[in-house]
């Protein structure tokens, strides 16, 4: 007696259906699980077991198979469960074979026969989409799955109530979606005194995704600029939303099913290891550039971090993703994200202080801040010297444009773009812009393309350099409404590249 079901394989944010067969043959009593299953997989069996016995099924005095094919895909987690116990079922004639054949089953069975939610509901549901067959899932796992419209979601609580749903006795009603939420933030840019260039750098920065690097003493309010970014970028829009929330979902981040249109902001600690930043670990999980995608990732003390996980930032940057390669695993995940750096100048931090600095300045600052490589450094389109406020302008009233207002600026800039690249698919903002589309959306005039050759000559900036110096320009001309690149752009962009002291 054979039965099947159906369930899924993560591989990134892709999940790879799987073939879940059952077998009741005769022969001494077993309960077998193959087809490359880790060891969660393996004990699969005695959380079935258990649950069964808990819903007074016996197993019979046969020998079992479960086989999950193909059988050459590595098999983890305990989202097995559900198809496993659902193929056995179907083998045991419980539930009918047609019902079981039709279903992408995932969740976690308790030893009461409850079912705990899982990772990686949304995925599956959009692989359930696809196949054309129902997702069941646990209860709790129901409500992220239903964002996928053209999937159908049947959340249970239990086993005994998916049988009970499947034999007709009492049918469960499909999941509904999860809320869609908006956080709201109490900060705002005018909470910050003074730092008006600072705060320019962070428009463009936003309009364009642009990677910003700052550089200023301690207290100076870098990270309070940073932690402000968010207030100013546009919502995510559904298709952002839904392919961030895949990330968040297979790590376990979206609470209650609902979907967030914040952007992300991801700050990890400078000893975070190269697996948390890039990626890996066990089943090659994403890392914080992935859970930043669409968002933004600030790395505060950028010289204590170490010096090989930064130097792994660096395509990513470029490609706007990630290829996580181990020995079993072999993973892409999305990672376009916004890069925000803060930095102090020395080690004691206070370099062009004299009464503060320590004695090996100016060699400190040389030895602190050479920690950032060349190529990484070059890969920062705006870089900010951020002064020390002096106490008595705490005082003063706010000044500046707020997060509102400013935000609005960048919606707009924003959507030129968006208008603009409608015939490049493969661009989303002037980050992107490269090859042709760079000389055909951003070229300057003749003056400001003669500044720009003067600068790059007197400055020695790479090809790189120079491209980038172009894309800065033509946010800022968005921004500024122009559909020219001018000389007073170029300029600007020029300020924000070789005006500083790094």
């Amino acid at each position: 007696m054979v039965a099947r079901a159906y369930t899924v394989a993560f591989q990134g944010i892709e999940a790879r259906p799987v073939e879940v067969q059952c077998a009741v043959t005769p022969g001494l009593p077993a309960f077998a699980v193959v087809g490359l299953p880790d060891k969660a997989v393996s004990e699969a069996r005695d959380r079935v077991r258990s649950a069964l016995s808990a819903m007074a099924i016996a197993l019979p005095s046969k020998r079992i198979t479960i086989n999950l094919s193909p059988a050459d895909l590595p098999k983890e987690g305990s989202h097995f469960d559900l198809p496993i116990a659902l193929a056995l079922l179907a083998a045991l004639e419980i539930v009918p074979k047609d019902a079981s054949e039709n279903t992408i089953a995932l969740g976690e069975l308790s030893l009461d026969g409850s079912l705990v939610p899982v990772v990686g509901a949304l995925p599956a549901a959009m692989t359930a989409a696809t196949e054309e067959r129902t997702l069941l899932c646990p209860q709790a796992s129901g409500a992220e799955a239903a964002w996928v419209d053209a999937a159908h979601v049947v959340g249970a609580e239990s086993l005994a109530a998916v049988v009970r749903h499947y034999t007709g006795q009492r049918p469960i009603e499909p999941a509904a979606a999860g809320e869609i939420t908006q956080a709201a933030s109490a900060r705002c840019l005018r909470d910050v005194k003074g730092q008006e260039r600072a705060k320019r750098a962070l428009e463009i920065a936003a309009a364009g995704r642009h990677h910003m690097l700052m550089v200023g003493t301690p207290g100076s309010g870098k990270s309070m600029l940073a932690a402000r970014m968010p207030t100013i970028l546009p919502p995510l829009t559904p298709f952002e939303a839904l392919e961030t929330s895949m990330i968040h979902s297979l790590s376990g981040l979206l609470e209650e099913g609902g979907i967030n249109r914040t952007r992300p902001f991801r700050e990890p600690h400078h000893t975070a290891s190269m697996a948390a930043i890039v990626g890996g670990g066990r089943g090659a999980k994403p890392g914080e550039i992935s859970l930043a995608h669409n968002g933004v990732l600030f790395l505060d003390e950028l010289p204590e971090f170490n010096r090989t996980v930064l130097e792994t930032l660096r395509q990513p940057i470029e490609s706007g993703e990630v290829m996580v390669a181990r020995a079993n695993a072999h993973v892409k995940y999305p990672s376009r994200f916004l890069l925000i750096a803060a930095a102090n100048p020395c080690k004691c931090g206070y370099l062009s202080d004299a009464s503060r600095a320590c004695s090996r300045a100016p060699i400190c600052g040389e030895d602190y801040l050479g920690r950032i490589s060349g190529p990484l450094l070059d890969r920062f389109d705006l870089r900010v010297d951020v002064p020390p406020v002096a106490f008595t302008d705490l005082d003063l009233p706010p000044s500046g444009d707020s997060s509102q207002v400013v935000a609005a600026r960048v919606a707009c800039a924003r959507n030129v773009q968006a208008q603009r690249f409608e015939e490049f698919p493969d661009l989303h903002l002037n980050a992107d812009l490269e090859g042709e589309a760079l000389e055909a959306t951003a070229a300057p005039d003749t003056e400001g393309r003669e500044l720009l050759l003067k600068a790059a000559d007197r400055f020695g900036l790479s090809a790189r350099g120079y491209h980038r110096v172009l894309r800065v320009a033509r946010t800022i001309a968005d921004l500024a409404g122009d559909a020219d690149v001018k000389r007073h752009h170029i300029a600007e962009a020029l300020s924000f590249r070789v005006g500083m002291s790094v």
